[in-house]
């Protein structure tokens, strides 16, 4: 009998010391998860949100380094409509490669970062309705061109790999494609002369537009990308899913989103 309370005492010694190294671990490494249940996050006051800080328009900072952009304002709201104060949010910076890993493993409740909703991606997280439709576009500051049937046997910038290329092909079959590495690679490459145009995210050349005046925005939208928020899967998680679909679906119709998205000026979403 001794012998059994001694095994039962040591096997619950090292469980407590097990426990105790996995959370020392998890604490260090900064993989514990945050996103919570509806209850949960009511108890706690507050939400844990995923935007970004470098999309002009939709999450930036700006010259004091407070956050801004139409992610944000529905970040707050969000916060607002589930807990009843704007500043019931906790907002957490991320990178492109990790807006849907930091939901998938659950370090925040939500990610509001520029996300399109896609089939590949709702296999591993919960989308929300769409906020704001983004889609393809076509920069260019040659105030010789005006429709995109303009550009053919003209120079398009296009980032390596992405679905534009497709796209522009489709429209303007005779434009010389020439691939970018980057946003910034393409703008020099405008600046240079060395393309007419450069066709992207809408809501990147919205800002893009705004910042430097001599850019235009071909009217065809070339494509149609729904952004949407970005939530954990699980019947835990069903309530919180519900709520911000329904408070989405409220700022929808009662305009409130369309006048935040002409507020900061982002091309219409139509």
């Amino acid at each position: 009998m001794n012998n059994g309370c001694n095994r039962r005492q040591i096997f619950s010694r090292l469980h407590l010391v097990l426990s105790a190294t996995i959370i020392c671990i998890l604490l260090a490494t900064g993989f514990v998860a945050s996103a919570a249940t509806t209850p949960e996050i009511q108890h706690r006051s507050y939400i844990t949100v995923a935007v970004k800080d470098n999309v002009p328009l939709l999450g930036f900072k700006d010259t004091s380094g407070k956050l801004q952009g139409l992610e944000i304002d529905l970040a707050q709201r969000l916060a607002t409509d589930l807990l009843g104060k704007a500043d019931a949010v906790r907002l957490q910076v991320v990178n492109n490669r990790d807006r849907l890993s930091v939901v998938l493993n659950h370090k925040v409740d939500m990610a509001i970062a520029r996300v399109t909703a896609t089939g590949s991606r709702s296999r591993l997280v919960d989308f929300s309705v769409p906020y704001y439709m983004d889609g393809t576009y076509i920069v260019t500051k040659d105030a010789a061109v005006q429709q995109i049937n303009d550009l053919a046997k003209r120079k398009v910038a296009v980032l390596y790999n992405s679905s534009t290329i497709a796209e522009v092909r489709y429209y303007i079959p005779n434009a010389e494609l020439v691939g970018v590495n980057s946003y910034q690679e393409a703008q020099t490459a405008l600046e240079n002369n060395t393309v007419t145009a450069f066709a992207a995210d809408g809501s990147v050349l919205s800002g893009w537009v705004q910042q430097n005046p001599q850019y235009r925005l071909l009217p065809t939208k070339l494509s149609t990308a729904p952004l949407s928020v970005v939530m954990p899967k699980g019947l835990q998680y069903d309530e919180t899913r519900r709520e911000v679909n329904e408070a989405i679906a409220r700022y929808i119709a009662q305009g409130w989103l369309n006048e935040r998205i002409k507020y900061w000026g982002l091309v219409n979403s139509q």
